[in-house]
């Protein structure tokens, strides 16, 4: 068998530039087990070092092939992967475009803590990505869109969980489900939609009332008077995104990954249908086959190659809160369907992750974001932690105007990509990360594939 060396580069922009990471990888028992033995192992380079770069140079290598990641910062999964809601919600994989939106949306505007926040901005990227978003808005792309999220969705909880049987991985990680809760009839009435989908893709879920709310999460019991039900998924699962990212690139290396840290990418260099090689600070870098898992950087990196990439940046808000009542914290995740927030235990702390800013690259920490995210987590748990004590963050969301990530090759026969993930990067990791291994390696991805890649917006 002929061997040649994949390298995979992750890649993120600092000062109009482009930083990459980079992974080794070696063929063993691979996701895909002997069968994948019979291919050529390549050089792959992977662009970015969040959670997707991560997972998909650890799949990559351990299908034989050799990675290397490229990433601007420090260390892995120090930007959008670092203080995410924690949440791996296959069954709340749900795209933001759909029936009602707008007419809600102008609703959220005016809320004294706002799910949604617009900067004024007329640039012409964010009227595109907002029209877009507005196309979607129909109950049949709705239904079309969430369907597809949840194939890529349980695939990927299905390859975590077989991950962490091979690997033993900790990362504060929990399965007790997650619980969507309601604040008013209206919010129950409208999880119709909802369970109708999760029915027809075989989802398990349960409806539950106000008692049914505190049986699966008892530290909302002071907060009885506030619930009107609530939407279960049993199946759910919860998780440290930037512990799980560490430790899966130290096996990563393990396997022969190589990552390269504090890299800028300038720019792709093609010859033909082809990418030859990446330019970058350190020179250039030729592969066999690049990855793009560049998050919402991606659009401006493959512009030039004539691809039009529809990712735009949404800015998250995050709080972590220490516990300090253990009983009266939440056993796993509850998303508040009134403030679109997550709260969700990680061992001894409280994450508590939402709201949607629109407002391009800017990462500003806002207090006002802040004293939203406290009253949620207040308002429900109560003194079960110390917001005193929390810490702040912020990070951009790769989104889709349809919810659906973009996974899969391009037009450059040897250029691909893994990004636009959206809130839900934490959720499809490692199923995006699988599915683009197996197809790098000419083998037949476990799930259909065809309306996952870049070719979905020709």
């Amino acid at each position: 068998m002929r061997h040649t060396r994949i390298v995979a580069i992750f890649i993120q922009q600092s000062e109009g530039h482009f930083i990459a990471s980079a992974p080794e990888l070696r063929l063993d028992d691979g996701p895909s087990g002997p069968a994948a033995q019979w291919m050529a192992s390549m050089r792959v380079i992977v662009l970015g070092g969040g959670v997707i770069g991560v997972t998909t140079a650890y799949y990559l290598a351990r299908a034989g092939h050799q990675v290397t990641v490229l990433e601007r910062q420090d260390g892995v999964a120090l930007e959008t992967s670092f203080a995410n809601a924690g949440e791996i919600s296959p069954g709340y994989s749900s795209p933001w475009a759909g029936p009602g939106i707008p007419r809600k949306a102008l609703k959220w505007l005016f809320m004294e803590h706002a799910p949604l926040i617009v900067q004024p901005r007329l640039d012409a990227a964010t009227i595109k990505w907002c029209l877009a978003i507005l196309r979607n808005c129909t109950l049949a792309r709705y239904q079309l869109n969430k369907s597809r999220m949840m194939r890529l969705a349980e695939y990927s909880r299905d390859q975590l969980v077989a991950l962490r049987a091979d690997t033993g991985i900790e990362y504060d990680h929990r399965s007790q489900g997650t619980l969507q809760l309601f604040r008013t009839e209206k919010q129950v009435e409208g999880a119709h939609k909802d369970t109708e989908v999760l029915a027809a893709d075989g989802v398990a879920f349960e409806v539950l009332d106000a008692a049914g709310c505190i049986a699966a999460e008892p530290g909302l019991v002071g907060a009885r008077d506030r619930i009107a039900g609530g939407l279960r998924l049993p199946h759910d699962e919860t998780g440290d995104c930037f512990v799980f990212t560490t430790k899966l690139a130290d096996m990563a290396r393990a396997l022969g990954v190589e990552f390269r840290f504090g890299v800028t990418i300038d720019g792709l260099i093609t010859e033909g249908d082809k990418v030859r090689a990446i330019r970058s600070s350190v020179g250039e870098l030729e592969a066999d086959i690049f990855v793009g898992a560049l998050g919402s950087f991606t659009p401006a990196l493959v512009k030039p190659l004539g691809l039009d990439v529809p990712v735009y940046p949404v800015k998250g808000y995050s709080i972590t809160v220490p516990v300090v009542h253990a009983d009266r914290a939440p056993v796993s995740t509850v998303l508040d369907e009134s403030y679109k927030v997550a709260v969700t235990r990680l061992g001894d702390r409280i994450r508590v992750g939402g709201m949607a800013e629109i407002a391009g690259f800017d990462t500003t920490l806002h207090e006002r974001r802040r004293k939203t995210l406290e009253h949620v987590v207040t308002d429900l748990y109560g003194d079960a932690g110390d917001v005193s004590q929390a810490s702040f963050w912020t990070g951009l969301r790769p989104m889709t105007p349809d919810g659906t990530p973009v996974v899969g090759p391009t037009r450059y026969a040897n250029f691909h990509l893994n990004t636009g993930h959206g809130t839900l990067g934490w959720t499809m990791a490692c199923g995006s990360a699988r599915v683009l291994a197996d197809q790098i390696s000419g083998i037949a991805p476990e799930i259909d594939t065809h309306d996952l890649g870049l070719a979905r917006y020709a």
